[in-house]
């Protein structure tokens, strides 16, 4: 899944080989705990221990207009469900989001990406786009406004949308570049909350007063064009930094997780470290591939999703959406928990009880699940 840029251009299956750091791998026992989700994203626990989980939805068959993976059309579909681990229930309860879907088969929804929680009855998710978003009400009539936002729900299933990030990339565009807006990864802390947006190539801080500011930006990088383009050997052309998750250190800092665009290498993603009060990203960790979420242990260890490990040029062309789970121990160490289970995994969160929780097939409709991992 690429949130942000067309994929178009995903017409030759030639994935660029990078060296990666060294990953050792787990046989980890896990099971499904909730199945029947419609394109599930993030995951987040709740004060009373309740598992939370945003789901893009189906679309729907409102308007209709160009998107990252093709003709996609609106509708009410998106949700955040509840899933308690003493009883095994889960439940709706909150319904009627935005969402955006393919025409044929539901898939690669943009709507309620993920959700944080900061203490009861406030539980902040936020809305994706990806495109321009002068274009959301032209193409999407008067629901249009309601994509690329902030949005807040409180326990009794009511919602409303908070800060419209969209509208800040156009007045504002942080990194630059084109503008583009797909809120993605949300972190909630007190008075704040902190937004990757995938499309603005930015990690946005939104106060609760509404003022939005940019603590960091990612620009492009360069990187070898792949032979199928036909350019000189050793051309190099831009790649579009994508972050998309985020989460708060033990030190304080926040670390950003990148999926990376075109030309989609393997092993190219990076996770950024950006000050608290904002500053120039610096790199902690390199060669990752498509990060779509992170979160931190309680021993400090970063559980890292990849949504595709073998490259989207290869989903794309070969489906091949076979993802992985990495932990990074605080001593550097890498291991892959559960290899060849994950199948385009989505968000991951960590219960109190150690057990890692991870949304699968999170870009298919109906299919999608969420698996716990035993500790």
């Amino acid at each position: 899944m690429k949130p942000t840029r067309p994929f178009a251009l995903l017409v030759c299956a030639v994935v660029l080989a990078f060296t990666r750091p060294s990953t050792t791998a787990a046989v980890t026992t896990w099971q499904v705990v909730v199945s029947g989700l419609d394109n599930p994203r993030g995951l987040a626990f709740g004060p009373e221990g309740a598992l939370y989980i945003a789901q893009a939805g189906r679309g729907g068959d409102g308007p209709c207009g160009p998107g990252p993976e093709g003709i996609r059309c609106y509708g009410n579909s998106g949700t955040i469900s509840r899933y308690d681990p003493r009883t095994g229930n889960t439940t709706d309860v909150v319904t009627g989001l935005p969402s955006l879907a393919t025409e044929e088969g539901q898939m690669f929804a943009i709507g309620p990406n993920d959700l944080s929680l900061h203490g009861r009855g406030n539980l902040l998710f936020t809305i994706g786009f990806g495109g321009d978003p002068d274009t959301r009400q032209g193409v999407f009539g008067p629901e249009g406004a309601k994509l690329a936002r902030l949005g807040r729900a409180t326990p009794d299933g009511k919602w409303r949308l908070l800060g419209d990030l969209g509208q800040a990339e156009a007045d504002h565009n942080p990194a630059g570049d084109e503008v583009d807006s797909n809120p993605y990864g949300i972190l909630a802390l007190q008075g704040k909350q902190i937004v990757a947006d995938a499309g603005a190539n930015a990690l946005l801080q939104v106060r609760d007063n509404g003022a939005i500011s940019a603590l960091g930006t990612f620009p492009n990088r360069l990187v070898l064009a792949p032979p199928f383009l036909g350019l000189p050997p050793g051309t190099q052309i831009p790649m579009d930094a994508v972050p998309t998750s985020v989460a708060l250190g033990p030190d304080g800092n926040y670390y950003v997780g990148q999926l990376t665009g075109f030309p989609f290498p393997v092993g190219a993603a990076n996770i950024y470290k950006v000050p608290v009060d904002g500053g120039t990203p610096t790199v902690f960790a390199s060669g990752f591939t498509h990060i779509v979420d992170l979160t931190v242990g309680p021993d400090g260890s970063l559980f890292v999703v990849e949504i595709a490990k073998n490259g989207l040029l290869a989903a794309f062309q070969g489906n091949d959406w076979t993802g992985a789970l990495i932990r990074i121990a605080p001593d550097g160490t890498r291991t892959e928990l559960v290899p060849g289970a994950l199948t385009a995994p989505g968000g991951v969160a960590v219960g109190k009880d150690g057990a890692l929780y991870v949304t699968n097939n999170s870009i298919f409709s109906g299919t999608g699940e969420v698996i716990r991992i035993r500790p």
